[in-house]
């Protein structure tokens, strides 16, 4: 079926759940026009993504969608009317909190039947998705050195070609690492982010550069986090090796000394067990709930099933539709972990006067969601059915294999950062008005949530979900597709952003606390 022949199937509204006194609409719709609901019609334009009312609903009375409260009513709202933030306000989240009730318990398939993948195996049996050589900063004071670093052997590629199992030299800058105290919380989340990118399997090996004055002091870094200086791992302090030019110069000379050690792998065939996926979401859309996030949520539980790792987070964007969450949890202190994030988050919110339903962008918005809840809903879908296993602080190693929650902010750099540190070695992110984004040292896929857009953008989309709106696939026959160009991509296949140089300037890590 074509485009084309998928655009005119498709009703001009969708009823999500028969509970929801809604519909989204597929297309733009005009005042009066015949949406197949009978008498029912839009009595104002209704963009595309957005909500049209099917029922009246009163001042004050819980608007649901897919079943789900996402806000309440501020005035009365007609059959036909738009619903949108000028009618509906974000209250706060009453959802029921019934830990380990709704356990699905998805089977794990046996080893020798599971899904495999060419990886690069480590010395230490870590599995690799990418070869890179990393060169990473302790502070923003060795950000330009590191920069003209990796720029070296940008401008001259003859350096890289004669070790093609290199995947290039890359720099991995940051704002911070002084003007706060050597051990506050923003410190050691900074030390925690960095150590977790120096041990990564997708970097072949690291290069570390520290000023020499500043409060992220790269002894104290590379003990604290348990690293090795050595072949692997080297480092450089400016101050000592006498400055800006003789420090690029020292680093170029032992990044020409580890391509030829950094260039001796092969890829083989493993099981999927040793694949850890990162779950991100950013420019959702109305149709992000009903496309996209399902179907990885499909491709998550068949990684978990493969016996993989899939993380879900960005703790604000789950605000509301935690119980979905929760009922999966494996114990009560795996659910009460998830409740103590969301309630620490309820208080930062506040501290800065601020509120969780604040999340939800002008594109967001545009894009027809209406609040915090309703965008949750969407969010929380990325994380399939498969049991809630365990539940990690920003940027800690991941450990266990299955579903797990990491704690982060929603804001899409951010999160992902975290997920890597903490072992992630791909990236499955979703997105309905276009965002562009990569996460070097993990490769990157940009799923898209509908056809016009991935149509636009298709040179950064990887998958365009927009079938599943269109008539053309089932939720579960994209996931199916996702958790294939997984494995490939984990073999060498290149994403998108990969081809276009997306990964270095989104490496962000959490800023917490005070600048001094």
């Amino acid at each position: 079926m074509s485009n084309t022949e998928q655009g005119r199937n498709q009703p001009p509204v969708l009823q999500l759940n028969p509970t929801d006194p809604l519909v989204v609409a597929t297309r733009e719709l005009k005042p009066g026009e015949d949406v197949g609901l009978g008498e029912i019609k839009p009595i104002e334009t209704i963009g595309r993504g957005h909500k049209m009312a099917t029922l009246s609903i009163a001042d004050g009375e819980p608007v649901r969608k897919l079943g789900q409260v996402i806000g309440v009513a501020t005035k009365p709202i007609a059959v036909g009317q738009h619903i949108h933030t000028h009618n509906v306000e974000f209250r706060a989240s009453t959802a029921d909190h019934a830990i380990g009730s709704r356990r699905s318990n998805l089977p794990l398939f046996p080893e020798e039947k599971a899904a495999t993948f060419m990886g690069i195996v480590r010395p230490d049996g870590t599995v690799a998705t990418r070869n890179y050589i990393g060169v990473l900063t302790t502070v923003n004071c060795s950000a330009t050195v590191a920069r003209h670093i990796s720029d070296h052997f940008r401008m001259h590629p003859e350096e890289l070609a004669p070790y093609p199992n290199v995947d290039g030299v890359i720099a991995l800058t940051h704002k911070d690492g002084c003007a706060s105290a050597p051990d506050s919380e923003g410190t050691l989340v900074l030390r925690r982010t960095i150590g977790g990118y120096a041990k990564h399997g997708n970097f072949g090996a690291v290069v570390m550069i520290g000023l020499g004055c500043e409060s992220n002091q790269l002894p104290r870094l590379i003990t604290e986090e348990g690293l090795q200086a050595g072949q692997r791992i080297q480092t450089l302090v400016m101050q000592e090796v006498g400055g800006t030019r003789k420090t690029v110069e020292a680093a170029i000379a032992r990044i020409r000394e580890l391509l030829p050690i950094v260039n001796n792998v092969k890829r083989e065939r493993v099981p999927a067990k040793h694949l850890i996926l990162g779950l991100q979401c950013g420019g959702s859309d109305g149709f992000s709930a009903i496309t996209a996030n399902p179907a990885l949520g499909v491709a998550a539980d068949l990684l978990v099933q493969n016996g993989g790792t899939a993380i879900l987070s960005e703790t604000p964007e789950i605000y509301g539709a935690e119980h979905m969450l929760l009922s999966r949890a494996v114990s009560k202190d795996v659910g009460e972990k998830l409740l103590d994030l969301l309630q620490w988050w309820e208080q930062y919110a506040e501290k800065n006067n601020g509120s969780l339903d604040n999340n939800p962008s002008p594109g967001n918005k545009a894009g027809g969601l209406t609040t915090i809840l309703e965008k949750s809903l969407g969010a929380a879908a990325k994380g399939g059915r498969s049991d809630l296993v365990d539940v990690y602080r920003y940027a800690e190693p991941v450990t266990k294999r299955g579903f797990v929650f990491m704690d982060t902010p929603g804001y899409d750099p951010v999160s992902a950062t975290g997920q890597v540190a903490g072992g992630a070695n791909l990236i499955c992110f979703t997105t309905g008005r276009g965002s562009c984004f990569g996460c070097k040292p993990a490769p990157s896929l940009k799923l898209a949530t509908n056809t016009p857009m991935y149509k636009r953008m298709v040179e950064d989309m990887d998958i365009n979900c927009g079938e599943i709106l269109d008539g053309g696939a089932s939720v579960e026959e994209v996931g199916g597709r996702i958790f294939q160009l997984i494995l490939d991509t984990a073999s060498g296949k290149r994403s998108k952003s990969e081809a276009l140089g997306y990964g270095e300037d989104e490496f962000a890590p959490w800023h917490l606390g005070a600048t001094f």
